[in-house]
């Protein structure tokens, strides 16, 4: 991509291109969240039972793995933009079941297409934007997803408490937002071209004559299972897998943390969360500065130490108002650069754009399945004994940050070295290279 910006300036058009792409995650977010605030609004209404409450997040959580696999494969043959204007359609279709459900059984599938879409999009979305990011910019831009999830997070939160109260009409408001949005971005991505790396990737796989498709098949089983990018796609997988485990067990029960064993208010509950995720802002905003910058792993393993840390207050001075605040406090700051969005920009960076997507995919359906997993045993565990529980997601985000520190490094960014299309050649050439300071 040619550009006049200024050396050193993100070009206005690329911004906009990262903007749509990255809605991935707005929409990720504000499917999980609505989900868990409309299906209690539809829950008396609708006759939910306890149990089909749980099979719903449940099914959320696993369709979201599934989509991944898939979509991310997918767009690895067919291209970003074919698969993200398809998820988006899907997303579409899910979310008006759910604002139309009549029953508990339009419920299912309106989840299960849902969190498909989410899932799928992920993956073709992250590499659409890695792909089109300045290589200098690249980590930034990724970080930038980020930012643009915990938007999704707070829309939704702030749907509910504006329409909480109206029972089922609620809940149908809170899914046609997700609707009306996931319309408009389907429009906006139906004007966006297909990833130019992608588009040279997939030329260079025809030099010899096969199909794109059928090449670049081959390509992704081999190199994915038996060449040289299984490692890093493992070590990246684990890594996320596990300092997801901390955020996973913080955003889904810290209200039960404070009611049940701090003796406090869902609405003192619900201000922390606002408070804590406005500082997790200010700490994306922190990543986005320094993570492409030479000093990355040292804020990494600060940070890591203190995301650990974070877990382990509650052990030493008990479950307590003053503590669980302090644990997410800590986390929201630590997380924001040991945590999710570091994995975001491993993943492209490690992994050529040939195989980005499928890569993906494989890691985020596996923490997608950790993290429901953990999820199953917690709230028992929270009952029996919370320095259990807390220790187990500290000792989670301990060995999640030695592998990224010295597991990770060792791999190269084969991300700069890759070939661009034809129209962005020029701005190519001013690629570093992958020797620097291999992932660090």
């Amino acid at each position: 991509m040619t550009t006049s910006a200024a050396p050193g300036k993100i070009p206005g058009r690329t911004w906009y291109r990262t903007t749509v792409a990255g809605m991935a995650s707005y929409l990720d977010a504000g499917a999980i969240i609505t989900t868990g605030t409309a299906l209690v609004l539809y829950k008396e209404p609708l006759g939910i039972s306890d149990a089909q409450f749980g099979q719903y997040s449940a099914l959320l959580t696993f369709m979201i793995a599934a989509g991944a696999l898939v979509g991310g494969r997918l767009a690895d043959l067919f291209g970003r933009k074919r698969v993200f204007l398809a998820t988006m359609a899907v997303y579409v279709a899910g979310a008006a079941i759910l604002v139309a459900a009549p029953g508990t059984g339009a419920l299912y599938a309106g989840v299960v297409l849902l969190g498909l879409a989410v899932g799928a999009d992920l993956p073709a979305s992250l590499a659409m934007i890695a792909e089109e990011a300045p290589p200098e910019h690249r980590g930034k831009l990724i970080s930038f997803s980020h930012i643009l999830w915990l938007v999704g997070i707070i829309a939704a939160q702030l749907f509910g408490i504006v329409v909480g109260g109206l029972g089922m009409t609620g809940g149908r408001i809170m899914y046609g937002q997700l609707l009306v949005l996931a319309l408009v971005v389907l429009v906006l991505r139906a004007g966006m071209p297909e990833s130019s790396r992608w588009q040279a990737a997939h030329a260079g796989a025809t030099d010899g004559g096969a199909s794109a498709t059928e090449s670049v098949d081959l390509g992704t089983l081999k190199k994915l299972l038996r060449g040289p990018y299984l490692m890093p796609m493992i070590a990246v997988a684990l890594f996320y897998a596990l300092v997801n485990v901390g955020a996973n067990t913080g955003g889904q029960f810290s209200t039960l943390m404070y009611t049940e064993m701090a003796g406090t208010t869902v609405q003192f509950a619900s201000t922390v969360g606002f408070v804590t995720f406005a500082i997790a802002f200010g700490a994306t905003y922190l990543l986005m500065r320094i993570v492409d910058g030479a000093h990355r792993m040292r804020w990494f393993a600060v940070m890591a130490v203190f995301y650990t840390l974070g877990y382990l207050i509650p052990v030493a001075f008990g479950v307590q108002v003053w503590t669980l605040v302090a644990m997410g406090v800590v986390g929201s700051i630590a997380g924001a650069v040991a945590g999710e969005p570091m994995f975001k920009v491993w993943a492209q960076e490690l992994i050529p754009t040939t195989y980005r997507s499928t890569a993906q995919g494989v890691m985020i359906a596996f923490t997608r399945v950790v993290a429901a997993v953990v999820a199953l045993w917690t709230p028992a565990l929270l009952a029996a004994s919370p320095d259990v529980l807390f220790g187990f997601v500290a000792a989670c985000i301990a060995v999640g940050g030695v592998i990224g520190y010295c597991w990770i490094t060792r791999y190269p960014r084969v991300a700069d070295d890759e070939p661009t299309a034809a129209p962005v050649a020029a701005a190519s050439t001013t690629t570093t290279g992958s020797t620097d300071e291999g992932a660090r």
